[in-house]
């Protein structure tokens, strides 16, 4: 009898991609391509599907967890609808808990996959408080919090799958990583892979100028730092302005036809400052999430 894929086995193996006008004079004329991951094509719309697949199934085989359990986790959005869309492929229940400022899409998408969704008021705290009130659930016995912030099956997804697809796709040509940095998942696990394979590619991240508020964008204080970040793991960091990277959103949409997220384009306005400080390198960003995640906000609204 033929064996069929099932939802799950499509998670990765996703497209690299060119960008084609954006780069402008500091692509071609300088030697340097600059290359977009496209993480808004697994299943469930972002590079979390990586991570929450990992820590689910990680936690089942290490007898952790078994299906019919309660798994509780904080989340800003896309590792939240990641782990409902697992939770659901895999047999579980779903706690997820979310401050109310973020897009009514991703509240959507959560509920869509079955999960049960709090909603914590930003003004208590915000992601800090969310995360203090997943652990006290889990503290009454009200639940697993699986906590993306500490667990390394997170990076540890990136290792095994980002990672090689990295160096792969282009050759081992790559001479640079871009980043959002959110739990820091991302990069931590790709740049560990990617440099074993070559150690002088150089690693950079995408964090909030002060005052900037960038979903998957975030610089945790220091009691909320994650547990799974080093920062000797990050050879640069770009401070992206909130205007920048909403407005290079746009410019993703209507000069290349990538629509992405609003960290995806923050990570490029930092790829974008590589390019300009480097020649003949190939410079690879991540696009973290769709666009439509998004439209609530009206940052893809035309100016007036």
């Amino acid at each position: 009898m033929k064996t069929y894929m099932t939802i799950e086995d499509t998670i990765g193996s996703t497209p690299l991609v060119r960008l084609q006008r954006i780069p402008g004079a500091l692509g071609d004329s300088r030697g340097n391509v600059i290359l977009a991951k496209l993480e808004g094509n697994n299943p469930a719309g972002s590079v979390k599907d990586r991570a929450a697949s990992s820590m689910i199934r990680r936690a089942e085989e290490r007898g952790e967890i078994k299906p019919g359990d309660t798994l509780i986790e904080a989340t800003s959005g896309n590792t939240g609808i990641a782990l409902a869309m697992t939770a659901a492929i895999r047999g579980y229940k779903m706690i997820l808990i979310m401050p109310d400022n973020l897009s009514l899409e991703r509240r959507a998408s959560m509920t869509a996959y079955g999960a049960q969704l709090i909603l914590t008021k930003a003004s208590e705290g915000g992601m800090e408080y969310a995360r203090d009130l997943a652990m006290q659930m889990q503290a009454e016995g009200k639940g697993k919090v699986l906590d993306q912030f500490a667990n390394p099956d997170n990076f540890r997804a990136h290792i095994e799958s980002t990672g090689p697809e990295l160096w792969e796709q282009t050759g081992g040509e790559i001479t640079h990583f871009v980043s959002a940095m959110g739990t820091t998942g991302t990069i931590m696990g790709v740049g560990t892979y990617l440099r074993t394979q070559n150690p002088a590619i150089q690693v950079v991240g995408a964090q909030p100028a002060p005052g900037s508020q960038i979903p998957g964008i975030r610089k945790w204080p220091e009691a909320y730092q994650p547990k799974i970040y080093d920062p000797a793991k990050v050879d640069a960091f770009e401070l992206i302005e909130q205007a920048e990277a909403e407005t290079m959103a746009r410019r993703m949409a209507a000069e290349e036809g990538i629509f992405g997220g609003i960290s995806a384009a923050g990570a490029l306005v930092a790829a974008l400052r590589v390019a300009a400080r480097v020649e003949n390198a190939t410079i690879v960003f991540i696009v973290c999430d769709r666009g439509d995640r998004y439209l609530s906000t009206g940052v893809f609204n035309p100016a007036p």
